[in-house]
């Protein structure tokens, strides 16, 4: 009786007085084993065990616990709050104090002040207050980052000085580049919904040790929403509704999240409808005509119309609406203590896209009526995703988690075009077929967490179709009744096939030397294969219509941190990149401005050589910090367009589409540089008031021609100012550009888009590289003004509003072909159910 008695006592005691809590993970609801638990007197140290509990009994009522995980944010909690969260603790990523932890740049969560890249994270809460229209929005507004658009509906991020395939997308691990990913400007980043995503990251400069080919300029890492799990079953769903006044652009996003002990999913589907743009009508820049649009084609969505047609509202641009439909389904499934598995289907569609800059393009430049295209737009853009992820956690010696990626993705885009006083219209299509798996595994190799190992391999495969044919349209009562006959189109990519396979094997090693300072290295090997056939020589005739193309590249990169103190944090880092010629860069055959693009078979890859110095300082117990990077970075065997010569030193001449143009072609040149910095500036002035804001300035030139490198924006930055008071929200920013002077254009490539820019002399008609900078003026500087306002009004419901460019400024971003989007209203309205 007197043992009964006993235990029953000693059962009582222990359930009075023992305290565990549970750590997890806020976004997936994962249990965090081996989280350092203490006090700020440093008495009390513990750690939560492999179910991530730990007992918080020996802390004092009145004591603050902080927890502390390598791959999370650290965490400061009063015990007294603890019954109220129901002794559960959920570490995150993000904290008060601008202690954000990434994964983009090791592919594994790691704390800021161990990494030695500069890097750019925009949280799901920034990207709902910031309420782009569309991703390539979301990246205009990070610091750094400049995006070019040929058309609405399009979006070409600018980093350092590089963009498209020197560029490197990805989306949640899997790699969105492809193999005819071109030089010049790209609208694939508009494909991932903003709504959909719950972070994303930017790593700038060369990262080919993680990440293999075409990261020269810097990697943009698009994380989706992840389902995480709920010991109570959990149903949630939110309804996002938009419309902006500039387009009167309507966006409807609906998600659910189904949360439970086993099993989790996320369903979000999000469909947008973009009218036509209206630009804006004050002209600081002093000219009256630029970036108007008094003639256009009305020959888009089935239409016929013989001549261009005269625009009432030049300042409304007609020709750049489209829709766009995305979806994401992701289930996330605990397999096992040490398992997870994660299920991502994305799909995105549009309906067609005109090319705005090819439908406002003249024969006669001192004609505003005289256009040459009556049709040119991209077919919907079409992007399947389907992966598996698999999330190890076996804890061994070799290997303590990891990730194993298998990826599919079809990718579907074609080009229509048709040019006034022709019935003929060309049709060229392109599939890609992707396949992908790759593995990203680390290792601690001491119990303090002071030095780690990571390792991992890649392997992707591209298969390319491209097809091209042509129809005559028949034209009954001036509308277009089917086609009357075929005719032959070369085809924009090799019409036999090809295909391109990419390998790879990485490892890296991150070693704390001491408190204050972090080593990482690392050093990757590549292999690409290239295969194409020709079987059309009616227009293009090569040396060989079967080349096959092989490359490897060894690459490296070494990052020093050292933090003097709390308050301050040194970065070094020198790495190094490689691009290796895709079937664009090699087999693309294309027209723009009079020049046409021919295969070229002999390209090679392009390297990179960077070093850069980064200094970060924080104030007010690191709520606010003040941040700078200058970066120089090396091109060899640069890969460029040029003119292809006659034996007798004079240009080739070919025919496309019924017309002679000059004949341009990828090649390797010699060296040139790039350089550059980003000041940028973030955190809390007060508890009500925060701020942020950054300047960039970029400069590249060529060694060997002196000539500027292309895509070099000019000065560009943006400030912004937040106040916060209870349920009302209210903020405002300012963005400018400077001048891009001509004579800093390169004019060969055309990606500058020198011609789009205003024109100070019309009596030059005949132009060359002599007397560009006499007849353009370049890029106008520019600055807009715009204010936003968010209210909850209540848990469940918020109301938000944004008018930008507040007095109504035309401008036109740095090699753009479309005018910015003028005075803007945008409301938006947020339901969470």
């Amino acid at each position: 009786m007197r043992y009964i008695v006993f235990i029953f006592f000693f059962l009582i005691n222990n359930y009075s007085f023992s305290q565990k809590i549970k750590i997890v993970d806020k976004k997936t609801g994962k249990i965090v084993r081996n989280v350092t638990v203490y006090n700020e007197s440093l008495t009390i140290n513990l750690s939560s065990d492999h179910n991530g509990f730990v007992d918080v009994t020996k802390f004092n009522k009145n004591e603050v616990i902080v927890f502390s995980h390598i791959s999370y944010a650290l965490l400061k909690v009063h015990k007294s709050k603890l019954s109220k969260q129901k002794f559960i603790v959920n570490l995150t990523n993000q904290s008060e104090q601008l202690d954000e932890v990434v994964l983009s740049v090791f592919k594994k969560a790691e704390k800021t002040n161990r990494i030695a890249e500069q890097i750019a994270v925009v949280s799901a809460k920034d990207i709902q207050k910031r309420s782009p229209q569309t991703s390539a929005d979301l990246l205009a507004t990070i610091p750094g980052i400049k995006v070019q658009k040929s058309q609405f509906g399009g979006g070409s991020p600018v980093i350092r000085g590089m963009e498209s395939n020197r560029v490197l997308l990805v989306v949640d691990g899997v790699r969105m580049n492809n193999a005819i990913y071109r030089k010049g400007h790209l609208q694939s980043s508009i494909t991932v919904a903003p709504n959909m995503l719950d972070k994303t990251e930017v790593v700038f400069g060369p990262s080919s040790v993680i990440y293999g080919s075409d990261a020269l300029g810097g990697v943009i890492h698009y994380y989706t929403k992840t389902p995480k799990l709920s010991e109570e079953n959990e149903v949630k769903s939110q309804l996002f509704s938009r419309f902006s006044s500039v387009n009167q652009e309507t966006t409807t996003n609906v998600s659910a999240e189904l949360s439970f002990t086993n099993w989790a999913s996320f369903t979000s589907i999000s469909y947008s409808d973009f009218g036509d743009l209206k630009t804006g009508s004050n002209r600081n820049h002093g000219f009256d005509d630029w970036g108007k649009v008094f003639y256009y084609s009305d020959n888009l969505n089935g239409n016929y119309s013989e001549s261009p047609t005269k625009n009432s509202d030049p300042e409304l641009l007609l020709n750049t609406s489209y829709t766009q439909t995305d979806i994401l389904q992701k289930f996330f499934v605990p397999l096992s203590k040490n398992t997870d598995l994660k299920v991502n289907l994305q799909y995105s569609t549009s309906s067609d896209v005109p090319r705005f800059d090819r439908l406002t393009e003249l024969r006669d430049e001192t004609d505003t009526s005289d256009l040459k295209f009556a049709e040119w737009f991209y077919g919907p853009q079409n992007r399947l995703l389907i992966s598996s992820q698999l999330l190890i956690h076996p804890n061994k010696n070799w290997i303590e988690n990891g990730a194993i990626t298998v990826a599919y993705q079809n990718i579907g885009e074609s080009r229509i075009q048709r040019k006034f006083g022709s019935l003929e219209r060309s049709y060229r299509e392109e599939k890609v077929n992707i396949f992908s798996v790759n593995g990203d595994f680390s290792v601690l190799l001491n119990k303090e967490k002071k030095r780690a190992v990571s390792y991992g391999f890649e392997f992707a495969y591209n298969d390319v179709i491209s097809n091209a044919y042509g129809k005559i349209l028949n034209i009954s009562d001036r509308e277009i009744n089917g086609f009357s006959d075929d005719f032959n189109v070369q085809s924009r990519y090799p019409d036999g096939g090809s295909n391109y396979l990419s390998s790879a094997v990485y490892a890296g090693y991150k070693q704390d030397i001491n408190k204050k300072s972090t080593l990482n290295t690392g050093i990757r090997f590549t292999n690409t294969n290239l295969n194409a056939t020709w079987i059309d020589e009616r227009f293009i005739v090569l040396e060989d219509n079967d080349i096959s193309s092989n490359n490897s590249a060894l690459t490296a990169t070494l990052g020093y941190v050292y933090r003097p103190n709390k308050n301050w944090q040194l970065n070094g880092v020198i790495s190094s990149g490689f691009r290796s010629p895709n079937i664009d860069d090699v087999g693309r055959v294309r027209e723009k401005s009079g020049n046409i693009t021919i295969p070229n078979i002999h390209v090679k890859p392009e390297f990179a050589y960077n070093a850069e110095f980064g200094i970060q300082k924080y104030f007010n117990d690191k709520k606010f910090r003040f941040g700078a990077n200058v970066y120089y970075t090396l091109l060899d065997n640069y890969i460029q367009r040029d003119f292809v010569y006659n034996a007798d030193e004079s240009i080739l001449q070919v025919e496309f589409d019924g017309e002679l143009g000059n004949a341009i072609s990828n090649q390797n040149k010699g060296n040139a540089y790039i350089t550059g910095y980003t000041a940028n500036y973030l955190g809390k002035i007060s508890n009500n008031l925060n701020t942020s804001g950054f300047i960039t300035y970029t400069k590249g030139k060529t060694y060997d021609s002196k000539t500027p490198m292309s895509s070099i924006p000019p000065l560009f930055g943006q400030f912004s100012m937040n106040y916060t008071k209870h349920k009302f929200e209210f903020g405002a920013d300012l963005r400018f550009n400077s001048k891009k002077d001509i004579k800093d254009f390169n004019f060969n490539e055309g990606i500058d888009n020198h011609d789009l820019t205003p024109i100070i002399d019309t009596s030059i008609v005949d132009v060359d590289e002599t007397n560009y900078v006499d007849k353009y003026y370049g890029t106008p500087s520019w600055m807009t003004i715009g204010i936003n306002g968010r209210y909850l009004i209540n848990d469940k419901l918020a109301v938000q509003a944004r008018l930008s460019n507040l007095f109504d400024e035309h401008y036109v971003e740095f090699a753009s072909g479309v005018s910015a989007p003028g005075r803007n209203l945008s409301v938006s309205f947020i339901a969470n159910f």
